[in-house]
């Protein structure tokens, strides 16, 4: 190990860096610890969001549930090689979904 502080990322603005650099020991490992669990938040964000980008969107249906909002469109998803309806929307950054029945292949 070497007795020379690490080198920062060029990414990271020098307000951080020296915003880092005055942490303590057990400060700077609660930030490693929240940083890599907001990397993750984030993260699952992102692939919801690509996610719901790619499910195939079905036409707008006027029988919404009470809790599911009118700007909310249904999706199909395939889980387990099974193919279910779901209400999808979003609220802020977050995407949202309720179950709502299986596809009928008759259909």
């Amino acid at each position: 190990m070497s007795y020379e502080p690490p080198t920062p990322p060029a990414e990271l603005s020098t307000d951080i860096v020296n915003t880092l650099n005055g942490y303590s020991p057990d400060q700077l490992q609660q930030f490693a610890r929240y940083a890599e669990k907001l990397a993750e938040h984030k993260g699952r964000e992102a692939r919801l969001e690509e996610e719901s980008d790619e499910d195939e969107i079905e036409e707008r249906q006027e029988d919404l549930p009470d809790d599911v909002p009118s700007k909310a469109t249904v999706t199909i998803k395939e889980i387990n090689d099974n193919r279910y309806y779901y209400w999808q929307w979003r609220e802020g950054e977050r995407v949202l979904s309720k179950y709502k029945g299986p596809v009928n292949l008759d259909d």
